[in-house]
């Protein structure tokens, strides 16, 4: 993992925008914030749940998806996280092991089998598969770094995007297509970040990938992924309407574009606009565009050190952000990055000051369920029923029903 994925990923979850030179944390801002923070604190917050229903039955029960990322790796070493996946999970998100780093150890060499594991355990145990990312300006492999140019981006693009996508046509459910394309803060008139594909291909890159995902595999639903989404903060103000922008632009050029795929690398309670938020994705689904929550966790730095009360003020972000997401209906299922604390990216990128353990997922390290996990199931109780079954719905009630 390269210098650029660690800088990205520590700004995120210390929930500053870096890029922007903006110093204040994006923390979720509620109107009866007081209240709420007093009762998480004292104790008085109720997160009981009714039932021994998993996360998976849970949301299923709603027309809904859960799932969580996870990796070959961890689900082949640590039973206790297997078990606990194939209980909760509906979707399995594929992490670094359907990257270009992990996929290309060279220019002519495609690395499938842990890939080609994924996918046959996720049939073993009826899940649908995402995978991310097929255009990412991060985690590329040294000889693309050194080899990439102009006269040769384009054709290595779409080979790879080829080659990967027909080996898992019909079998992978969703793509993240293209990921973090847009970045205000590099100061481009079109809002895009700078990497080397746009140095190369220019803007009409993101294009050209959505044209050779659909073409790879017509049924899978191609989402557009990006972070900084969420919060009431000038920096995404502008993400969002430069986001907002593009996917209006592609969809007035026909491009093959489904979705978008929502990061949430989410904080503690404060700077939260519902409103703001629900506009936001209101706007997105007037576009004809469907949402996934991609890659959700709760970072608690900034929280307080004591255990009990730092999981309660967790759970409450994880409750109360959802329950303002699910209200579109056009969010079809919610992921978060990982499942357990043990495996958590926010260990090693963004360690408490205090040096005790970041728990931020619905596990912690020995498996046990936290109050994350009643967060979470909490909203989906909340949740009204999907009036519509969406394609990845019934594609979902489809792998139930076979043998």
């Amino acid at each position: 993992m390269n210098h650029r994925q660690i800088t990205r990923r520590l700004a995120i979850a210390l929930g500053l925008s870096t890029f922007a030179g903006v110093s204040v944390s994006p923390l979720l801002k509620l109107e009866n914030l007081s209240q709420q923070v007093e009762a998480v604190e004292s104790g008085t917050q109720d997160f009981m749940v009714v039932g021994n229903a998993s996360l998976r039955d849970r949301a299923a029960a709603k027309r809904f998806l859960f799932g969580a990322a996870t990796g070959y790796h961890k689900l082949t070493n640590d039973a206790a996280l297997n078990t606990k996946f194939r209980q909760d999970c509906a979707i399995l998100m594929a992490e670094e092991d359907l990257l270009w780093g992990a996929l290309r150890p060279d220019a002519d060499t495609f690395a499938f089998t842990k890939g080609d594991w994924l996918i046959d355990y996720a049939r073993q145990h009826k899940m649908l598969v995402g995978a991310t990312h097929l255009v990412w300006h991060e985690y590329m492999p040294q000889w693309l770094e050194e080899k990439l140019n102009k006269q040769n981006a384009e054709q290595i693009l779409l080979q790879h995007i080829n080659k990967v996508v027909t080996r898992y046509a019909k079998k992978i459910h969703f793509w993240s297509v293209v990921n973090e394309a847009i970045l205000t803060s590099d100061k481009r008139p079109d809002g895009l970040r700078k990497t080397p594909w746009l140095e190369f291909l220019g803007p009409d890159y993101i294009e050209m990938a959505f044209r050779a995902a659909a073409a790879a595999d017509p049924q899978a639903l191609l989402l557009y992924n990006d972070n900084a989404l969420e919060y009431d903060i000038p920096y995404h103000d502008e993400r969002r309407a430069a986001v907002l922008k593009w996917l209006e632009r592609w969809k007035s050029k026909d491009t093959p574009i489904h979705g978008l795929g929502l990061q949430s690398h989410i904080g503690k309670l404060d700077n939260f606009s519902p409103k703001k938020l629900k506009t936001f994705l209101r706007d997105v689904a007037s576009l004809g565009l469907k949402i996934v929550i991609t890659e959700m966790d709760v970072g608690d730095a900034g929280m307080p050190t004591d255990i009990k009360v730092r999981d309660r003020m967790v759970a409450e972000v994880y409750k109360q952000f959802l329950s303002v997401v699910l209200e579109e209906p056009a969010v079809l299922g919610a992921i978060t990055w990982g499942l357990s604390d043990k495996y958590t990216w926010l260990s090693n990128y963004a360690p408490r000051e205090d040096g005790t353990p970041v728990r931020s997922l619905p596990y912690d390290a020995e498996m046990n369920r936290k109050l994350a996990w009643n967060g979470i199931a909490l909203a989906f109780e909340q949740l009204k029923q999907r009036r519509k079954s969406s394609k990845l719905w019934l594609a979902w009630r489809r792998l139930q029903t076979q043998v």
